[in-house]
């Protein structure tokens, strides 16, 4: 026989050609698109957990941040009426599920249309069907219609997680990452509003140094907007050049922070996040019943200060009968095993 075919089986299906895996340079991939095994954690269970150990987030995943102390702060039972205001990648949704059965249900939100679909997926392969779990592509401003439709006048638990996701972060086609290069979009939902790049494109330097001030406390704005504003860049990486060059004066780790504040301010930007998290806090207490719990997750000073702000303010006016004393930060345990999860402040309220 013919050293090069193989017998079958008779009635049986020829094996088909085998796929190669995807080819990149050096021993390991780099590449987002090249990590074909952290994509598959139920295939390379092995794979994801050498990446965790090492304090990294698996590609096209996304780790909850502060999971024990916010399922402490909500405190969430059975029958409850939840709500994920930032579903993400379902992390936090997936801890609470189960502390509301049996008889109650969780309503996760998101804008992401790209992501929503594949956390859904995932929340439902785990079990969680729509009659405890019902899922809306939408922000924090389509709450009361959404609660209004479930024939619902208010949740007892609303967590706001307000980070941007790993999905989100580490996909260069989305415009997020600092690291590797993609166009130069930055917005959560792709479909609307306008990207980053058009946007710098029309600034003026005096907003934009008034948008790193006040969205990333960046100490060197005004020079930075002279360099950048009104000018068109393409990419993630040209814009990363080009801040480099206009703080080419500062030390390289400098230039690195520099450059990660002036995405975070454009970021925001971009998605008009200020508004949406000023229309939450406003909102909130009239979506929490009477005794409900509400918590805050941020990442950044401009977010807590808001926060912070609009619970002591609703606490003096009656709406709140306790706020957090003290902003909760993650534990020394966390911020080591996942670096991303050190910026995370959180607090809470509960409705008088």
């Amino acid at each position: 026989m013919d050293g090069s075919a193989h017998p079958s089986t008779p009635g049986s299906t020829p094996p088909g050609p085998r796929r190669r895996r995807p080819r990149y340079s050096g021993r390991y991939p780099r590449r987002f698109e090249e990590k074909y095994k952290e994509h598959q954690p139920d295939r390379f269970q092995e794979t994801v957990t050498k990446v965790l150990a090492a304090g990294k987030t698996p590609a096209g995943s996304h780790r909850p941040i502060m999971v024990p102390e916010i399922l402490e702060v909500l405190d969430p039972k059975p029958g409850d009426i939840a709500v994920d205001a930032t579903l993400g990648h379902g992390g936090h949704t997936q801890a609470i599920l189960p502390r509301l059965l049996p008889g109650g249900r969780l309503i996760g939100i998101d804008a992401d249309p790209l992501e929503l679909p594949k956390t859904e997926a995932r929340l439902r392969a785990l079990g969680f069907g729509t009659d405890v779990l019902t899922i809306h592509r939408s922000n924090f401003a389509g709450l009361p219609k959404i609660l209004a439709g479930d024939g619902l006048t208010g949740a007892d638990v609303i967590l706001a997680d307000l980070g941007v996701s790993s999905m989100q972060i580490d996909d260069p086609t989305r415009g997020f990452s600092v690291k590797h290069d993609g166009p130069l979009d930055m917005r959560m939902n792709p479909k609307r509003g306008e990207p980053a790049s058009a946007l710098l494109a029309r600034i003026d330097a005096q907003r934009l140094s008034d948008w790193l001030i006040g969205h990333a406390d960046e100490p060197n704005a005004p020079t930075l907007a002279r360099a950048l504003a009104g000018r068109h860049f393409d990419t993630t990486q040209a814009l990363t050049r080009a801040i480099r060059d206009a703080v080419s004066m500062l030390p390289t780790d400098a230039q690195a922070l520099t450059v990660r504040r002036v995405f975070q301010a454009l970021r925001i930007a971009v998605n008009d996040e200020f508004s949406a998290l000023e229309t939450l806090l406003r909102h909130l207490p009239q979506w929490t019943k009477p005794g409900g719990r509400v918590a805050v997750l941020t990442f950044h000073s401009g977010e807590d200060r808001r926060v912070k702000h609009a619970f002591e303010q609703a606490r003096q006016a009656g709406l709140y009968a306790r706020i957090a004393d003290t902003v909760l930060r993650p534990s020394p345990a966390e911020r080591r095993d996942n670096p991303r999860s050190a910026p995370a402040k959180l607090r809470w309220a509960v409705r008088a």
